[in-house]
Order: C-alpha cells, then structure tokens, then sequence
C-alpha cells in the first residue's frame, strides 16, 4: 500500500523520466503520477488523493501558475515549484509563493538530468517535508523525517515581568494561504498601530520581495527584519526566509534579534519561537494572530502567549486555506478568539486597547 502520492507536472518527457527515477530510488512507498500540462494536472488531481505536488511553470495549454490558482482554491495542497524560470525573487517565483506554494527550487534549462541528481537531497527533503506538513507525520515506515525539534533549542520559557506601560506588540504567523491573509489584515492597520512582528513560512531570498510588496499597499510601513531592528509604532517585520526571528526588550522598547540555528517545528523561520520570545518578553502586553496555514508550528507558542496573559486569535476554519495550524492551536487550548480573516484586524485592533 503507498503512503505518499506525488503528482509531477512537467511538459518535458526526460525531466518527469529523471524525477521518477529519484523518487523511486530514494523515497519509499511512493506512487507517482505524472501529468504534462496543468491540465491534464487538474483531472488527476479532481481523480486522485495527491498529497504533494512537484510542479514545472512553463508548460503548454495551461501553465503552472494558472494551474496552482485552481488548486489551491479547489483543493489546496503542498506544491513544490521546480522550474527553470523560477529563480530567487522573480516574478514567476515570487506570485507562485504569493499564491501558496511551500517551496522553490530553481531547474536549469541545460543539464537537468544532473541537475536532479545533484539536487536529490533538496527535491526529497521538500517532498518529505511538505508530506510532513500536511499529515502531520511523526512515524511513517521507510520514509525518514526530519526530527521535530522544539523551540528549547532556540531559547527557553522564560517569562520576564512587564508592565502595563511597556509598549503594546502584535505577532502574526502563517504558512499555506498565509500571503493573501497577512495582506488582509495589515491593510486594517494604519500608522498608529503598535509595532508587529510576522513569520510567513517561506524559502529564503523570497521574504525580502514579499515585505516590499506589503509596504507598497499598506498604510504601514513594511519590511524584512534585521538583527537590531527598533520595533516601531506603524511598522511591520518579516522574518527572513532562512532565519528565526525573536524579540528582546529593553525597558519598554522592544528589538529585533535575527538567529541561525535548526529547524523548529519542522520550519526556519518559525512560528513557535517568535511566539515565544514575544510571550517572554511582552505576556500581556502582545496579541498573537495564528493564520492560514498546513502542519502544527505555532500552536505552543500560541499557548504559551495565552498563559502570559497576551490576547490569542485565531482564523477561522471557514476562511483558511487550509485549517492545520489554527485547528492545532486551538486543540491545545492556546486561543482566545476564532474569527473570520475579514474581522482578524478589527478585532486585534479592539485586543490591543
């Protein structure tokens, strides 16, 4: 019996070829479909239960891009773009990140049977990954996943005691549809709205391209975050696509620390340790905002910002793209709201006072 459906989208004959013979050779228990234009895309994956999808951009009849669109409204589900158009921060990339892709591999357009073996440990790692997310995997036979680490292993719970004077902080996470529900909410913000930190599941070299756009549509200022950063009324901070982002308080400001390290809940940057460096330094002067998004990363640090005394929120299931992480957050007892993405801002507004 296979564990893991894998659909490959690819026009070209010897790339599905290469990519069959990878998955076979190193991942178990897998049964790969295999479509070469997102249209013949669509009728598996209306046919099939397909728990990731490995897809090319340029392709006959329908494109790539068309065909995520389709997907992620009908029946989303982890995609990883391998393409040779999609290079770090273009515009190809950028709108298929934008739109709920997991992860970005760049395919060249020369040597692509090398190029998959020289990649196998990135393409299986994102396929097991993205599996990971979706089912929620701890144990699956023949099929290794990455160990699942904590945030002790980035820093540890240890509440400070604030006051009621210090500085009032948002923290938002998401992961699967989180781009479209993030810019939702920060639309509602206006220049007077306290200093907010965010963790959007995404590669690095992409979370640069996404702050820029946030900042050129929203009343606040948007940007990536850098180590030392002063959380500023009416600014917003991205994690980076390849680091973890915490805060540190120094009497009533708040700033920004950029860490390396492993992977927590399966994710760098991570929900988790943001909510927890912001319920140890901030408890109850924070709202956390858990959104969209596949997988389990956040739901401690959602319960752990509920124990310090900070406002919890959660999206409701009705108007996530996928209800993993708000389910598992407030399966854990973490959340003290449940509220459609249109109300989210409104309401951190009226949390925040």
């Amino acid at each position: 019996m296979k564990n893991i459906t894998v659909l490959a989208v690819d026009d070209i004959e010897a790339n599905r070829i290469s990519l069959q013979y990878l998955i076979d050779e190193y991942i178990d228990n897998v049964e790969l479909l295999l479509a070469s234009s997102g249209e013949d895309a669509l009728k598996i994956t209306y046919t099939n239960d397909v728990d990731i999808i490995i897809l090319d951009i340029q392709m006959p009849r329908q494109d790539g891009i068309s065909y995520l669109k389709e997907v992620m409204k009908s029946r989303p589900t982890p995609v990883v773009i391998c393409s040779s158009v999609a290079v770090e921060g273009s515009k190809d990339a950028v709108e298929a990140l934008f739109l709920g892709a997991t992860e970005v591999i760049h395919k060249p357009r020369m040597d692509v049977e090398e190029f998959f073996q020289e990649s196998r440990a990135v393409i299986v790692n994102a396929i097991k990954s993205a599996y990971s997310a979706k089912k929620n995997v701890k144990n699956l036979k023949s099929l290794v996943i990455e160990k699942k680490e904590n945030p002790d292993v980035i820093l540890p719970c240890c509440k400070r005691k604030v006051s009621l004077a210090t500085e009032k902080i948002i923290a938002i996470g998401a992961s699967t549809g989180g781009v479209q529900a993030i810019e939702e909410v920060l639309k509602t913000f206006s220049p007077k709205t306290p200093g907010t930190v965010i963790v959007q599941h995404m590669p690095s070299g992409f979370t640069s391209s996404f702050a820029n756009r946030l900042n050129s549509i929203c009343d606040i200022q948007v940007k990536e975050a850098c180590d030392g950063d002063e959380i500023s009324v009416g600014f917003a901070y991205v994690a980076p696509g390849d680091k973890h982002l915490l805060i540190h308080r120094n009497e009533e400001k708040y700033y920004i620390e950029i860490k390396d390290g492993p992977k927590v809940s399966r994710h760098k940057p991570s929900v988790d340790v943001m909510f927890r460096s912001v319920a140890n330094e901030a408890g109850r002067n924070a709202v956390g905002v858990i959104l969209t998004g596949m997988g389990d990363d956040g739901a401690i640090g959602m319960k752990e910002l509920r124990d310090s005394g900070a406002k919890t929120i959660a999206q409701d299931e009705k108007t996530s793209v996928v209800f993993g992480m708000p389910k598992e957050a407030i399966a854990l007892g973490g959340i003290d709201f449940i509220t459609p993405l249109e109300e989210i801002g409104k309401k951190i507004l009226e949390v925040i006072k």
